[in-house]
């Protein structure tokens, strides 16, 4: 909180030596364009709150960047380990529009935010150009298209260079059996008005832990980076799971399944990782990572698709049991 109000308190400064210092202070007060403080923005180490997708989290200032006259900030959402690869999905530069300060007026948006963040009705947010939450996009997409063309959604204004780098570096084919059963999951949900039973056996930890078991095995050791990186593919999906990988008939589920502190993670299986892994490619866009790191990371997630393959007709449901509850969203 005290390094939010550190553009206050260079103001007032100026101020008191203005009073006695004549020119010399008018001078100093006058605003940097190369600071970014000078026109009340954010600066770096600046504790802030930061929009994602439909949802506000608490973010720290890394890097503050002018590019083509408009501030760019890189920044860190706090709670989210950057000891695991994956979770550094999160961290991103963005314009001074997905930002707010930390204040308790932004804070109690923040929480409304969180108490709405499954209904149909997209929050104002006070934000010109807020995106609208990303599941959308997985309602209304045939995963067909999604997984065999590949689409990729254009990048916000500032980073789409940087983007587009990536996209080039990282690509996850996925088995035919594997597109089927997304196939299979998008039908039997959408078009069936049917739900994966909850909880499933085994859940995403499971198959997490087996993954582990089944390297650790075939290595003759526990590798760390595997390690690793399974931590970050959990952390990712409970963070996820809600804000995008839900169709709008399994929201209210999720509502009755998700409490308290309960980790989607042992609740969910197999048929929501495999979505998260549909999006990886798409939003590892945004990993700031050198390339023989994204590479080598490519190779695991690839490995991981494989384990899944194999074990497919143990950790897939083949037909889905739940009904769907209706409301007027899903008639449209």
């Amino acid at each position: 909180m005290g390094s939010a109000n550190s553009g206050a308190g260079v103001k007032e400064e100026t101020s008191t030596e203005g009073d006695g210092g004549g020119g010399d202070a008018a001078t100093a007060a006058a605003p940097d364009a190369s600071d970014p403080s000078a026109d009340g923005a954010f600066v770096e180490g600046e504790k802030v709150l930061a929009y994602h997708g439909p949802l506000i989290y608490e973010a720290k200032v890394q890097k503050a960047e002018l590019r083509k006259d408009e501030w760019r900030y890189f920044v860190h959402y706090l709670g989210w380990s950057k000891k695991y690869v994956l979770v550094q999905l999160w961290d991103e530069w963005v314009g001074t529009d997905r930002l707010l300060k930390l204040t308790d007026e932004n804070i109690h948006k923040q929480q409304a935010l969180e108490k709405n963040q499954n209904t149909d009705k997209n929050p104002k947010s006070g934000r010109s150009t807020q995106n609208k939450p990303k599941d959308s996009k997985l309602d209304k997409e045939d995963p067909r298209s999604t997984v065999s063309k590949g689409k990729k959604r254009k990048a916000q204004s500032g980073v789409e260079d940087d983007k587009r780098t990536s996209e080039n570096l990282v690509k996850l084919q996925f088995p035919l059996t594997l597109k089927k059963q997304l196939v299979d999951d998008w039908e039997f949900v959408t078009q069936l008005g049917k739900l994966v039973k909850l909880p499933r056996s085994p859940n995403v930890d499971d198959i997490l832990k087996k993954y582990l078991d089944y390297r650790t095995k075939k290595d003759g050791m526990i590798a760390e980076s595997v390690g690793e990186i399974l931590k970050g593919l959990r952390c990712y999906f409970d963070k996820a799971l809600p804000a995008m990988l839900l169709y709008k008939k399994e929201r209210q589920q999720y509502h009755e399944a998700v409490r308290d502190d309960v980790s989607p993670s042992t609740v969910y299986g197999a048929e929501h990782l495999l979505r998260l892994f549909v999006k990886l490619p798409e939003l590892l866009a945004y990993v700031n990572m050198e390339e023989e790191a994204l590479v080598k990371l490519q190779q695991k997630l690839l490995d991981f698709l494989k384990f899944l393959q194999k074990n497919q007709s143990v950790f897939f449901l083949s037909t889905y049991d739940g009904s769907a509850g209706m409301d007027e969203s899903d008639t449209k």
